[in-house]
């Protein structure tokens, strides 16, 4: 199982379900499709909370996210390119996709970035894993 850790403002809106993904740089081990996660706010601090039961991951995608003139121009997700930026930013959680630049400016700058996008379901049963 693997943790993922959420700033405040993305918890309402995984816990309403408009959230179901998340964007993450690479390294040794993320999430593999079937696997539980564990979502959370404030990870690794004595404020840690998850967010919901643990979803299911249904997805880890290679994803590109290139800039132009100071803002997000692009974005390929196992290699092809997304066609809508408004409505990949708003599965990411964001208003706007000038939201999700300004996010992404703040925390990255504005270069290419190259990671993978990870998607999750949640459960049917929403009581915690059956047994």
């Amino acid at each position: 199982m693997v943790a993922y850790s959420f700033q405040p403002r993305f918890a309402p809106l995984i816990r309403e379900g408009v959230k179901r993904q998340t964007v993450r740089g690479y390294r040794d081990r993320h999430a593999r499709p079937g696997e539980y996660l564990q979502l959370f706010t404030g990870l690794r601090t004595a404020s840690a909370t998850k967010i919901v039961e643990d979803p299911v991951c249904t997805e880890v995608l290679p994803v590109r996210i290139g800039f132009a003139s100071g803002r997000i121009a692009r974005i390929e997700v196992a290699g092809m390119p997304v066609l809508s930026l408004d409505g990949f930013a708003a599965a990411d959680g964001f208003e706007s996709l000038d939201d999700m630049t300004a996010f992404w400016l703040e925390r990255h700058g504005a270069k290419d970035f190259e990671g993978v996008v990870i998607e999750w379901a949640m459960p049917r049963w929403r009581g915690g894993r059956p047994g």
